[in-house]
């Protein structure tokens, strides 16, 4: 990629590994209603934004309860969980190889801002980023607006920024902004899912920096 100036990384999925974590915490809530658990397979194939739809393909019925209620349920199994999540392979590599090329990185992320700076900060990974910025909720509806804002406030044109992510709505908040995006396939969407929009896919995180 040319005459990027700029990286946004995701941070659930891309730079934390937390899949098992997230489907750990969603099977003791579908356990509890008596529905069928989640593989990691399934859980790939399944997940999407906004995560409400996620949990009704998960077996979740909102017409029998609030979707707030398994969603706080499944913050606080998570929540209590995260610290055991390991950051992806290769992190460090990555961040450190934009560093040394003089990019600023920073974070934009569908998780509740204090949860998503602590997390960063329990890493010992966020002097590696200009900014860390999350939402104001735990329901990880969008971002879209958060990275509109991001742009405003560092005044960097979007055609210099790229996005890394590892979901279809990292590549729509690309789309939204006008700015570049890469997706890496080992995350919480399948290839499989990656490969049916117009984005530049890479297996691994490392793969990323043969692109520049």
């Amino acid at each position: 990629m040319k005459n990027i100036t700029t990286i946004f990384w995701d941070w659930n999925g891309t730079l934390l590994n937390d899949m098992q974590i997230c489907i750990d915490s969603i099977n003791i809530l579908l356990k509890e209603r008596e529905k069928e658990l989640l593989t990691l397979e399934k859980y790939r194939k399944i997940f999407t934004f906004p995560v409400k739809e996620y949990y009704e393909k998960a077996g979740f019925d909102f017409n029998r309860e609030d979707f707030a209620k398994p969603a706080t349920e499944f913050i606080n199994v998570y929540t209590q969980n995260l610290p055991d999540a390991p950051l992806v392979e290769n992190t460090i590599k990555a961040l450190e190889f934009f560093r040394q090329k003089g990019i600023p990185q920073y974070i934009i992320s569908a998780m509740e801002q204090n949860s998503l700076i602590k997390s960063v900060k329990e890493r010992n990974i966020e002097t590696y980023f200009q900014k860390i910025t999350g939402i104001n909720n735990h329901y990880a509806a969008s971002k879209i607006d958060r990275a509109r804002q991001l742009i405003k406030e560092i005044n960097t044109k979007p055609e210099t920024i790229c996005l890394i992510g590892d979901t279809i709505h990292d590549y729509q908040v690309a789309e939204e902004i006008g700015c570049n995006c890469i997706l890496v396939s080992d995350g919480h969407q399948n290839r499989e899912k990656l490969n049916s929009i117009n984005c530049t896919v890479v297996d691994k995180l490392e793969d990323v920096i043969g692109l520049f």
